[in-house]
Order: C-alpha cells, then sequence, then structure tokens
C-alpha cells in the first residue's frame, strides 16, 4: 500500500448525507448515476471523500 492510498478517507452514507444536507434515496440516487463515486467493500458502501469534494466543486461549475 503506498502513501497516497493509505491517506483516502472513506466515508458512510450517513456521512455524506450530513455533509452535503441530503437525504438517503438522494445520495445513492447521485451513486446509481454515477454523479457521486463510491465503492463496495463487503456488501458495505463507501464514498472517497475527494468524490463529495469533486461533486460539489463539479455542481458549482456547473452553476456558473
Amino acid at each position: 500500500m503506498t502513501t497516497a492510498t493509505a491517506t483516502v478517507e472513506l466515508l458512510t452514507v450517513p456521512e455524506v448525507m450530513a455533509r452535503l444536507k441530503l437525504g438517503r434515496s438522494k445520495v445513492y440516487d447521485l451513486i446509481r448515476s454515477h454523479r457521486l463515486a463510491s465503492i463496495k467493500i463487503d456488501g458495505a458502501r463507501r464514498i472517497p471523500a475527494h468524490a463529495v469534494t469533486d461533486f460539489v466543486l463539479g455542481q458549482i461549475e456547473e452553476a456558473a
């Protein structure tokens, strides 16, 4: 494992819900539509923190 992969913060769906102020179904909709990157680890869905940041930045760019 490299240093870069060791520092990736993985968030749960409830943590992403809190950060984005969105409901559970909306977060899963974003994941299903590939607008928010995620991985599955033994059935547990995890979202890299940088994916949340990338999503927000992309939304800001679209709005401009």
